[in-house]
């Protein structure tokens, strides 16, 4: 079931509050940031603007998240929220696409300028929302660089995380035994793994609907949305329940219709792709192929499935942005979690076995429709053109350095964003930027309805691109557990508002503010929580920042 969590780490913070430092004196600086994606970059970058010391600790080596780890289709819902250092970097990638020595394997007038409902490379506002992702790795970068941010590589130590001087911070230990030092603190992971360490208290999983009288939240059933076809038979043996079930399908729901429970919406990886034959590199059979795991595949062609395995987004340079959609495709739903483990409060180690299976499945994916005899020669054919490009993630074999964590441990403080706030229908008096993006829940789990294999999970539910504010308060925590840090992505938030919140736009604004916030608390000497929203406000609008739209 759904659980309030104090975590683990809470105690060995507090003993390693006592404990004898390092015999190296820590790294310092005024603010730093755990976590290398694009909000993390945001909020270093922002912190040093504002005339302080700031450090991002990069636990891959590359900035920018999953906005240069293949999510080059960005999810937005109203342009017009953007501002600040979000609105720069999308600005910054169309400056580079209006140079002719971007174009090197299309031409510039042969690109499908299209992105999610608006033009991709959009001229009236300067804005490009489809990109490759060397380019956007390579803004962030400049960002970083121009700021003179200090960037460190290295992960957490989960084992003897932080020191903690009663509710603040101290430092934060890295895995090689290092301390890093600070006044102000940022988790910008998408895990949470430092407000974890700093006794917060965060949730995982589906709340009940009954709780904060939502609609979209808990146990929802077997909807429509991206659901596999009538028809397919669950057990190993067709027809025979003896032989069991097939890989990754639960014998019922688990629970209620609006209850809560434990588990996680589904992973990906979003693939790059490409069909251009000097910049592809072909995808081989992965080692430990197991055609059983393709099995629902193989049944969901039969039952009538011919296309929709995998998007193919268009980004430049003929490229792709390959995300899941339909029943059966890029999302190893179930692979996040199990009876007694979940992501979330994984080691880097079992993380690190957990994405390698993400990673198996979708190349096995795409290698089975390419190539495997039970795949009709029709289909074979339409997907034989795709490869990984030569030229993005060449350090690591051509593929994505993230796995979309699409929700991981979610914060609990005293104030709680819900689908209420995102409708409007609720106001937030204390905005710090703006979300509009569809509440939008991929599938938890694969379950037996009605005597055939169904997805559940799944919420698609627009907002019309209205958008609604974020409350200051959703991203401190609760002053009593931390007062010298903030969370802008595992915010305070049920698990169908996070649905819209955790798009990577709005973790730019939120890095952003959040930085902006850190320096103030450091220029008063004060908790963040004690900011005053109204100086807070000024700043960010003075920065850029929209907070409302009129």
């Amino acid at each position: 079931m759904f659980h309030l969590l104090m975590p683990v780490a809470a105690t060995l913070s507090v003993a390693l509050a006592t404990a004898t430092a390092c015999a190296a004196d820590p790294i310092t600086a005024d603010v730093v940031v755990y976590g290398d994606t694009s909000g993390g970059v945001t909020a270093a970058v922002q912190a040093s603007r504002m005339g302080k010391t700031a450090i991002v600790i990069s636990p891959t080596g590359h900035l920018g998240g999953m906005t240069s780890s293949g999510l080059g289709w960005t999810d937005l819902g109203n342009r017009a929220i953007l501002g600040g250092l979000s609105r720069e970097f999308y600005h910054r990638v169309y400056e580079h696409y209006q140079g002719d020595d971007a174009w090197v394997y299309e031409p510039r007038a042969g690109f499908r300028n299209q992105g999610q409902g608006e033009p991709s490379l959009d001229p009236a506002n300067k804005l490009a929302t489809t990109f490759e992702p060397h380019v956007a790795e390579a803004v962030f970068n400049d960002l970083a660089a121009e700021a003179k941010v200090r960037r460190l590589t290295g992960r957490i130590d989960l084992t003897q995380p932080v020191r903690k001087d009663g509710p603040r911070i101290v430092a934060l230990r890295l895995e090689d035994g290092s301390e890093v030092a600070g006044n102000m603190f940022i988790d910008a992971s998408y895990e949470g793994d430092l407000m974890a360490a700093a006794a917060v208290s965060f949730v995982i999983g589906r709340e009940a609907n009954a709780e904060f009288a939502e609609q979209g939240n808990g146990i929802v059933g077997p909807r429509a949305g991206n659901q596999l076809p009538d028809g397919i038979d669950p057990y190993r043996v067709a027809g025979d329940p003896t032989s069991g079930l097939l890989p990754g399908v639960n014998e019922g729901l688990g629970g209620r219709l609006d209850d809560a429970d434990d588990r996680l919406q589904a992973y990906c990886y979003r693939m790059v792709l490409t069909d251009v034959r000097d910049n592809r590199v072909a995808i081989a059979k992965p080692a430990g192929y197991d055609e059983a795991d393709y099995e629902l595949l193989f049944r969901s062609i039969t039952a009538g499935q011919r296309d929709g395995f995998f998007k193919t987004s268009p980004v430049p340079n003929r490229k792709t942005d390959s995300n899941n959609t339909g029943g059966i495709s890029c999302d190893l739903i179930g692979g996040n979690y199990g009876p007694d483990w979940n992501w979330a409060t994984l080691s880097h180690k079992q993380r690190e076995a957990v994405a390698a299976r993400h990673r198996d499945w979708q190349l096995g994916l795409v290698w089975t429709l390419q190539a495997h005899p039970r795949v009709p020669e029709t289909i074979r054919e339409q997907h034989a053109k795709w490869g990984l490009p030569k030229d993005e993630f060449a350090d690591n074999g051509h593929w994505p350095y993230h796995l979309y964590v699409r929700e991981a441990r979610r914060m609990r403080s005293d104030f709680v964003m819900t689908e209420h706030h995102c409708r409007g229908l609720e106001p937030v008096e204390d905005p710090v930027g703006l979300g509009a993006y569809t509440l939008d829940s991929h599938h938890v789990q694969r379950v037996v309805s009605k005597g055939q294999v169904k997805n559940e999970g799944d919420i698609q539910a627009s907002l019309g691109g209205k958008p609604y504010g974020i409350s200051f308060r959703s991203i401190v925590p609760r002053e009593s557990e931390c007062e010298n840090l903030l969370v802008p992505w595992a915010l305070s938030a049920t698990h169908i508002a996070f649905g819209s919140i955790r798009m990577e736009p709005v973790f730019m604004t939120l890095g952003q503010s959040a930085a902006t916030a850190a320096c103030l608390a450091i220029d008063a000497g004060s908790s963040v929580q004690k900011v005053p929203y109204e100086k807070l406000r000024d700043r960010l609008i003075a920065d850029g920042q929209k907070l409302a739209i009129k």
